[in-house]
């Protein structure tokens, strides 16, 4: 007989996807189901498609299997006691209660919500390059910024669940507006489409993240300028939360983490300059082990992996 499955759905910025997963962190294949969200979707599409790709997903419950749970990593803030969501790129869900819509299309089983960036962690420090570590910082550069806390190996969620949200930490010398009210937000200054608005202010004439990684890679100026931009504030952040949690590792994913392999190690760079203390410049700065698919297993996690929540 299969082992019990978790639904998991992450649900951000420009898209949502659902899947099953086993208790091995491993997809079931066929599983697998997209739909796009962005800031141009309504509330009831947006809720619409979180059905389809959730009924998709079912559909493909092997014979013989038994739904666990369901777990959701959405982009923030969230609100645990509610059961909300208010993604910041995606202004027709302010205060949507996603935990409750779940629950409807999954009578009887338990629901668990938790922010992205702390569903990443999970996901890497259950099978990913987050494993062994005590102090651990999950990170995802995409569209946004987000990220997650285990703190001496247990999630630190804090009391409404958006804890290690640190896409919102303040980067010294930088004053760029950000959607979240603030000014200087390293989400401000290294997701994809503000590091691609930047170089486009600068000259770039690309599009998209791929545009800048491209030209990256073809030894444009303003691209090159605009990763190290991007990676410095990366490292100086994280120089930030290891002087307030003692880091062991940290780990990043997301789509623009991937512009280019130089990324990580100007953030290495940026660490090392940031901080004379010992326990700071120890930090380890890793690529994520996952790919594209550790959202979705920290998801599942939240419904395998109790003991870490």
């Amino acid at each position: 007989m299969p082992g019990p499955l978790a639904l998991a759905l992450d649900f951000g910025g420009t898209k949502l996807e659902t899947a099953l997963i086993d208790s091995d962190g491993a997809l079931v294949p066929g599983s697998r189901h997209r739909r796009p969200t962005g800031p141009a979707a309504t509330s009831d599409e947006l809720a619409a498609r979180v059905a389809e790709a959730i009924r998709a997903s079912l559909d493909a419950m092997p014979v013989g299997a038994a739904l666990a749970g369901a777990g959701i990593g959405a982009a923030g803030p969230v609100d645990l006691a509610e059961g909300t969501v208010s993604p910041l790129n995606v202004p027709a869900w302010r205060g949507y209660p996603l935990a409750g819509l779940v629950s409807s299309l999954v009578p009887g089983v338990p629901v668990t919500l938790r922010i992205d960036g702390l569903c990443i962690a999970l996901a890497e420090h259950w099978i990913g390059a987050g494993q062994g570590a005590g102090n651990f910082l999950g990170m995802i550069v995409s569209t946004g910024v987000g990220g997650g806390l285990l703190l001496g190996g247990r999630a630190a969620p804090g009391t409404t669940g958006n804890g290690g949200h640190i896409g919102h930490v303040e980067v010294g010398g930088h004053d760029e507006p950000c959607a979240c009210g603030g000014r200087g937000c390293l989400e401000a200054i290294a997701s994809g489409p503000n590091s691609v608005a930047w170089a486009r202010r600068h000259g770039f004439t690309g599009a998209t993240g791929e545009d800048l990684a491209a030209a990256y890679a073809a030894g444009d100026a303003v691209a090159r300028a605009a990763v190290e931009r991007a990676g410095t504030a990366l490292g100086r952040t994280i120089g930030s939360a290891a002087n307030l949690v003692d880091l062991d590792r940290v780990a990043i994913g997301g789509g623009f983490s991937r512009v280019s392999p130089d990324l990580l190690e100007i953030a290495r760079r940026a660490l090392a300059d940031r901080s004379d203390f010992g326990f700071v410049r120890r930090v380890e700065i890793v690529a994520s082990a996952l790919s594209d698919e550790g959202p979705l297993i920290g998801a599942g996690a939240l419904v395998h992996r109790p003991d870490r929540i």
